[in-house]
């Protein structure tokens, strides 16, 4: 691959990369000369050489317990470079209603989109309409490899792939078999080999091994963390989901991630759903669908989706955020009373953006009442020393000097 074609996309990348991770310590550790280490990494992957350095694993308990891989920002860089490159390619075919890591997309955007599905097959709740949910037993780790990776080349083989670097107006042509490899190597990278644990041994003790890399199966299992385990992950399913909306006439269906939800006016027919698409995902992906999580009942019963509860014209919070939230304010309001000399501008920061996320997830639904008891009730005096609230109660900010 042409060292200088790739050198400004590698730039792109790590501007891309950074966004969220700025302040982690492979990011400051990086940033530290990083024009140097960006030409060193133009450098490797041009001619072959790079190599992915070992990934941080630890256990993380929040929302779920659930074994995370954190690879080195190197390797983030080139994520996003490989992110950067494929992605359009497969967003062109993903459907409509796959909500997990696309732009325009998201939590919010699928819970709205189920509302909408309820109300439409129900005619506004008119009519009996029932609700299929059903969870996808550990996904991540059981993504098969060379499956992952034929339906990736089979798709970018009748594509050119194009570099950002302009050149007397037009762009240079990325060479797909450099690429390949390059993804090649990504997705058939081991991390359990060399990663660094980070945390007790013990914290593995009951995590499932449909939950773990470390008992999965040979070529077998993607890392979370990963920015491009996300987009592979809606690559693995992308077929599915033409199979299921398309091939079973499902006009009412949408997943996030591992999570499929389907409504219709049939219970009957979608039992026969149940079993068709647990054949195809046994048959076509080596996937199973958890026999514990498969939800069929009335819409009227109510369902619960990505955060949300959906009932009858109305859609709630899910106790879980709503208690996260009340721990998140308990927790800086002692922060803040412990530490008053000693506050600096970074910690407001951080505590306002935290906030924010929490009443930006809040405000998409009737909550007003909920969100003045906490931010008014609950925020210590040392918090609105800092914080000013809107009036709205559905952001703050950081008071200035």
């Amino acid at each position: 691959m042409d060292y200088k074609t790739i050198l400004h996309d590698i730039f792109v990348a790590y501007y891309d990369a950074r966004k969220h991770k700025r302040g982690s310590v492979s990011q400051i550790d990086f940033e530290i000369d990083y024009e140097r280490k960006l030409l060193a990494l133009a450098k490797e992957l041009a001619d072959g050489t790079y190599k992915i350095s070992p990934s941080i694993c630890f256990i993380s308990f929040k929302p779920l317990k659930r074994e995370i891989f954190a690879a080195d920002f190197r390797d983030r860089i080139v994520h996003h470079l490989i992110y950067n490159y494929i992605n359009p390619f497969f967003e062109n075919s993903f459907i409509n209603d796959s909500y997990s890591c696309r732009v325009g997309k998201g939590t919010s955007y699928g819970i709205r989109r189920l509302d909408h599905f309820i109300r439409s097959c129900s005619s506004n709740y008119s009519k009996d309409t029932y609700v299929l949910k059903l969870d996808i037993k550990g996904y991540f780790m059981s993504i098969n490899k060379h499956i992952l990776y034929l339906k990736i080349r089979n798709k970018l083989s009748s594509h050119k792939i194009f570099s950002g670097r302009n050149s007397i107006n037009r762009s240079e042509i990325i060479d797909m078999t450099w690429l390949l490899l390059l993804i090649h190597q990504v997705i058939f990278h081991d991390p359990t080999k060399d990663c660094i644990i980070k945390g007790k041994k013990e914290n593995w003790n009951d995590l499932p091994k449909s939950k773990s890399l470390f008992g999965a199966k040979p070529d077998t299992g993607l890392p979370i963390g990963n920015l491009t385990s996300q987009l592979f992950g809606n690559i693995y399913l992308d077929d599915f989901d033409h199979f299921v909306k398309y091939g079973l006439r499902c006009k009412y269906y949408g997943r996030y991630v591992d999570d499929i939800v389907i409504i219709y006016s049939d219970l009957n027919y979608l039992k026969l759903v149940i079993q068709n698409i647990t054949n195809y995902l046994l048959c076509e992906l080596f996937l199973e669908i958890h026999p514990k999580k498969i939800y069929l009942q009335n819409i009227k019963s109510g369902v619960s989706f990505l955060g949300a509860y959906i009932k009858p014209y109305r859609i709630y919070v899910r106790n879980r955020i709503k208690g996260n939230f009340y721990k998140k304010i308990q927790t800086f309001n002692m922060f803040l009373h412990d530490r008053p000399s000693n506050i600096i501008d970074k910690d407001v920061v951080k505590i306002v953006a935290t906030t924010n996320s929490y009443l930006g997830m809040l405000k998409q639904y009737d909550t007003y009442k909920l969100r003045k008891k906490i931010v008014i009730e609950c925020t210590s005096p040392n918090f609105r020393e800092y914080i000013r609230i809107d009036e709205n109660f559905d952001i703050v900010s950081k008071k200035l000097e």
